[in-house]
C-alpha cells in the first residue's frame, strides 16, 4: 500500500465530541476484568508495562486477550518502544496483526529524525496492510521526547501522514509520575490534534491521564484517550490491577465532560 501524500477529506464543522476510551490490561486476567466493564470502554490495548511505556507483550497473550474480550471490542497491541530497525519493527508489527490486533501501535523511541520515523512506519504499514487492509496503524511518539532524544511530538502527524499510517499518538516515555500535560501543555496538545485532523488522521493522547484532564482532552477534540493507572487499584499502573468499577467511573466522567461541552457549544 503506497503512503498517503495528501490529507483525507475531513469534516471541519462542529460536532459533538466522540472520545474513545482505550484501556491497557497487561495480562489475560486483567483482560477478563476489562470484559466485565466492556460497556464502558471502546478499545482493549495489549502492552507489557515492565518492558516500557509501549512495551510489547507476547503473541499468545494478544491472542488470548482477543478471545477473552467481546468480539465487538477492537484489540490494540503495542509493538514496543522500538529502535531504528525498520525490518525488525515491520516483522514485529505483522506478528501483532497475525495475533489478532486491529490497532497496531509503534513507539518511535529510537528514531531521532522524522526521516527515520517515516522509514520505520512505512515498513510497518506495508507489513500490516498487506496482511489485513482494515487494520489501523498508529505512529506513536512521546510527550517527553526531549528527555530521550527522539522525534519532536509535533512532527508525529506529518510522520503518520507521509508513512500512510492511520493515527498519530502521544504518550510519555518515562513513567516517573510526570504526565502528558507536564511535558506538552494543553495548547500544544491542541495543535497536535489540529495537525492530525488536518491530515485526516485520528489523534490519540495518553500519559498518566487522570479524570481531571478529561475537560481539556474533550475541548481540544481528542479522538482516543489511553489510560491504565487511572483505572488501576491505587492508581498504580505497575503493581495495581485494573478495576471494572474504576473503568465505569472514568467513562462516566468522560461522558459528563462530553455533555457539558456539547451544551456550551450549543449555547454559543
Amino acid at each position: 500500500m503506497p503512503p498517503r501524500t495528501r490529507p483525507r477529506q475531513v469534516d471541519t464543522r462542529w460536532k459533538e465530541p466522540t472520545l474513545l476510551l482505550l484501556i491497557s490490561p497487561d495480562s489475560v486476567e486483567e483482560a477478563l476484568d476489562c470484559a466485565k466493564a466492556a460497556e464502558y470502554l471502546d478499545i482493549v490495548d495489549v502492552k507489557k508495562p515492565d518492558e516500557g511505556s509501549l512495551g510489547a507483550n507476547y503473541p499468545w497473550v494478544i491472542r488470548e486477550i482477543r478471545e477473552a474480550v467481546p468480539a465487538d471490542k477492537p484489540v490494540s497491541a503495542t509493538v514496543g518502544d522500538v529502535p531504528y530497525k525498520p525490518g525488525t519493527v515491520a516483522q514485529a508489527a505483522l506478528g501483532a496483526a497475525v495475533s489478532g490486533a486491529t490497532y497496531i501501535k509503534v513507539g518511535l523511541y529510537g528514531c531521532t529524525t522524522p526521516e527515520q520515523a517515516i522509514d520505520v512506519m512505512r515498513g510497518v504499514v506495508r507489513a500490516v496492510k498487506d496482511y489485513r487492509p482494515d487494520a489501523l496503524v498508529v505512529a506513536s511518539g512521546y510527550a517527553d521526547a526531549h528527555r530521550i532524544g527522539c522525534v519532536n511530538p509535533l512532527a508525529l502527524p506529518d510522520i503518520a501522514l507521509r508513512s500512510g499510517s492511520d493515527a498519530a499518538m502521544l504518550d510519555t516515555a518515562i513513567k516517573d509520575g510526570t504526565r502528558l500535560f507536564d511535558h506538552v501543555p494543553p495548547d500544544v496538545c491542541a495543535e497536535f490534534v489540529r495537525l492530525a485532523h488536518e491530515a485526516g488522521l485520528l489523534a490519540a493522547l495518553a500519559g498518566s491521564v487522570k479524570g481531571g484532564d478529561l475537560g481539556e482532552l474533550t475541548r481540544i477534540g481528542t479522538d482516543i484517550v489511553g489510560v491504565r493507572g487511572a483505572v488501576c487499584e491505587g492508581g498504580d499502573r505497575t503493581a495495581g490491577r485494573i478495576q471494572p468499577s474504576l473503568v465505569a467511573a472514568f467513562r462516566a466522567e468522560m461522558d459528563q465532560h462530553a455533555r457539558e461541552y456539547a451544551a456550551a457549544a450549543a449555547a454559543s
